[in-house]
């Protein structure tokens, strides 16, 4: 698989599927990821002539007309499928929300397109192995998850630290998302129902520091979890904790809130040589983390710990950049596959130990299990009535 410093066109990716030609990118759903995040990406590899943007997909005819025209994207479209027979892209960048994710991914599979799917990647876990069911093998396609805080410089330092123990092992972690929103917020129909936001913060705030704290540390293997309503009248939670047992012994605590006037986003780990600790909100750079040393560590390994190189920032430009690399090299992306489900399966743990008060293993829950096909299990108290559900 590239290494996040592989930059697509050099070898040995250029002697891949793509060699030699644009890589012909759709963007489906315009909304304000998608014009704010997915589309500076898309054309910043454009500029660096890696890609190039060939259509655009949204419901409303007359915004994605002007879209693409104030954008210079040659192709709008209200539909995806015919997009997708008559542009034939390579990579289908989905920013529409999740309930749409399982069918369009799909749809973009089965046309043969790569996609780069916004999170939370599915409302359940059924529907992510739906998707994965459609990836191709030996090279392709494949469905990655935007988990962009995962990319740039200052993870991939950490992430070459934690693996070559460097710093020792990892002992006790600790992933912090306390983050606020108030009435207003929930006042929008979509929010705090699990059909249409797919869960609380715990999926649709949380997830991103959960990811990095598993990209960094790797498996988990159990984990024990409460969550509450304690001010928003919603369907889902709008606070949860978690312990978690990770497959290398290390425990880590986990926090997800959206009652928290005092906003911070927060991953720590203690290692048995040093502390290592991320404290941003929405996106990271290497001023970001600090390590700091046990007592006996000398003074020379401390100041290559602390190098982190050029600062690259976190953001969806590096994952889009890493992805294109991956497509070149006919390689399975990171954040796609096993590697992307891993966050979206310690989530459903989550909720299935707060929800029936077990301790839920790593891999339990499958066909048959009720928190595999819906977030809430159908847990009374916790999962709509039909008579919500009709009204939603």
């Amino acid at each position: 698989m590239p290494t996040p410093e592989t930059r697509p066109g050099t070898s040995p990716a250029s002697a891949g599927p793509f060699a030699g030609r644009r890589i012909r990118a759709a963007l489906v759903g315009i909304g304000a990821i998608g014009r704010g995040s997915h589309l500076p990406a898309l054309a910043r590899l454009a500029e660096e002539g890696e890609t190039e943007i060939v259509a655009a997909v949204d419901i409303d005819a007359n915004a994605v007309d002007e879209f693409c025209r104030t954008s210079g994207i040659p192709h709008a479209y209200t539909e995806m499928e015919r997009m997708l027979r008559e542009q034939r892209p390579d990579l289908v960048s989905i920013c529409t929300p999740p309930t749409l994710h399982r069918d369009q991914t799909i749809a973009a599979l089965r046309a043969g397109a790569w996609v780069w799917c916004e999170k939370p990647p599915m409302p359940t876990l059924a529907d992510y192995d739906a998707v994965q069911a459609e990836e191709g093998e030996d090279g392709g396609p494949y469905a990655s998850i935007v988990f962009q805080h995962r990319f740039g410089s200052g993870a991939r330092h950490v992430r070459r630290l934690l693996a070559d123990r460097a710093i020792g092992r990892p002992l006790v972690a600790h992933c912090q998302t306390t983050w606020y929103r108030d009435t207003a917020y929930y006042a929008v129909p979509w929010r705090g129902r699990w059909a249409t936001e797919g869960g609380g913060p715990a999926m649709g705030h949380g997830i991103h520091q959960m990811d990095i704290l598993l990209d960094l540390l790797g498996p988990w293997s159990e984990v024990r979890a409460m969550a509450g309503r304690l001010v928003h009248d919603v369907e889902t939670e709008d606070v949860s904790t978690a312990l978690v047992r990770f497959g290398n012994g290390a425990l880590a605590t986990i926090v997800n809130s959206v009652l928290s006037p005092d906003e911070v986003s927060r991953i720590r780990v203690d290692c048995e040589r040093a502390t290592v600790e991320l404290t941003h909100l929405y996106g990271h750079r290497n001023a970001d983390w600090r390590i700091t040393p046990a007592p006996d560590v000398p003074g020379d390994e401390v100041a290559a710990w602390r190098n982190f190189g050029a600062d690259v920032p976190s953001s969806h430009l590096e994952q889009l950049r890493e992805l294109v690399a991956s497509m070149r090299a006919g390689e399975r992306p990171r954040s796609s596959g096993a590697d992307g489900r891993g966050s979206l399966e310690l989530i459903a743990a989550l909720y299935k130990s707060a929800f029936t008060d077990v301790t839920v293993k790593a891999g339990e829950i499958g066909p048959g299990d009720p928190f595999h096909t819906a977030m809430h299990g159908n847990t009374p108290g916790w999962a709509p009535t039909p008579v919500e559900e009709m009204s939603a």
